[in-house]
């Protein structure tokens, strides 16, 4: 088994996590997967949660993907359907917005993390690359952001991870705290007995080669 990451910290975590488990044919590497040299016909099954959704261009991508692919293959990816409100991982964005500058959304053709919400573009670009037998099934799971009394873990973790990590850069220290403080107050509104807790949206594509 072969992962690729462009990102060197998260390739470092997942070597410790191969090396505390034991696993003896699991490898990863720092590679770009969608110009990345891979060993034509040299795989059984594609797999990518979230990682999929910022190719440049994911036509010539999911190519490059393909020629790695042995004939009858399989591609299994998990996108985020269209955003909303009230779901991960835009709610905790939304519940501060008015504590941000203006933040304009990408284009529908254009990297972000719903630039495969569309079902006609998922399959323009899969049998634009070659796949067939392209399918999309929605998969609604409940995310669990920390424990019951995690409110200010899922919003270390949010200003960390996902839209709103891109925005606050650009913020003052006193208004990244005030950021944080109001997340803890939203989390609030979203813990159960299981944990803070957020629905999400998602979409499970497969095709073949």
């Amino acid at each position: 088994m072969l992962g690729a990451d462009v990102s060197k910290q998260s390739v470092a975590r997942a070597r410790g996590r191969i090396a505390a488990a034991g696993l003896k044919h699991a490898e990863v590497i720092v590679a770009d997967a969608s110009v990345h040299p891979f060993p034509p016909d040299s795989v059984d099954l594609t797999f990518s949660r979230f990682g999929i959704m910022f190719f440049s261009d994911p036509v010539a991508a999911f190519a490059n993907v393909r020629r790695a692919m042995k004939p009858g293959g399989r591609l299994t990816l998990a996108v985020f359907r269209p955003a909303s409100e009230k779901l991960w991982p835009n709610a905790p964005l939304e519940a501060v917005r008015h504590l941000l500058p203006p933040i304009s959304a990408p284009g529908p053709e254009e990297p972000g993390p719903f630039s495969w919400a569309d079902p006609a573009r998922v399959h323009r670009i899969l049998e634009g690359a070659g796949f067939s037998e392209v399918s999309l099934t929605p998969l609604d799971p409940i995310i669990q952001l920390a424990d019951p009394r995690g409110q200010a873990e899922a919003a270390d973790f949010v200003m960390a991870v996902g839209p709103l990590a891109r925005v606050l850069p650009s913020l003052s220290a006193a208004q990244r705290e005030n950021v944080r403080a109001t997340l803890e107050i939203y989390f609030r509104g979203h813990t159960t007995s299981q944990g803070v807790v957020l629905p999400a949206a998602n979409w499970v594509v497969r095709a073949l080669v």
